[in-house]
């Protein structure tokens, strides 16, 4: 029951942000990110197994390793986007979280039109001659 323990150190470090936050904000917020980064850390072992459940799927179906490669980057990319700026909205910084996002947004985009382009040309490709 993995999820009692995240929920439960969440909870746990709430309660001391709430605490301390009044006296040493700069505490508060290194307690939130830390516990986010410790979550997510706790959580890597878990990706790194659909991760490899994917890639073993991915070579049964015939799927070029490269698109599998492009959509887990896009997912990270999404991820770790999504939790940067939360970091940074914790720490009161919106304007900022948004350029993280923003650039995230971009990078996902940049990645995904070797993937994009396949699907054009394979639309393109079921259309008949002439039309």
């Amino acid at each position: 029951m993995e999820i009692i323990q995240i929920v439960g150190l969440g909870l746990i470090a709430t309660i001391l942000i709430i605490v301390v936050r009044e006296q040493k904000p700069l505490f508060a917020f290194l307690l939130a990110a830390f516990t986010g980064l410790f979550i997510f850390i706790f959580l890597i072992g878990k990706i790194d197994s659909v991760i490899k459940v994917l890639e073993d799927l991915a070579d049964r179906s015939g799927i070029p390793s490269i698109y599998l490669k492009t959509i887990l980057k896009i997912i990270g990319i999404a991820y770790i986007v999504e939790f940067g700026a939360q970091i940074v909205r914790d720490a009161g910084q919106e304007s900022i979280a948004s350029r993280i996002e923003f650039a995230g947004k971009v990078l996902i985009l940049v990645m995904a039109v070797p993937i994009i382009s396949v699907i054009v040309e394979t639309v393109i490709g079921l259309l008949p001659a002439g039309s």
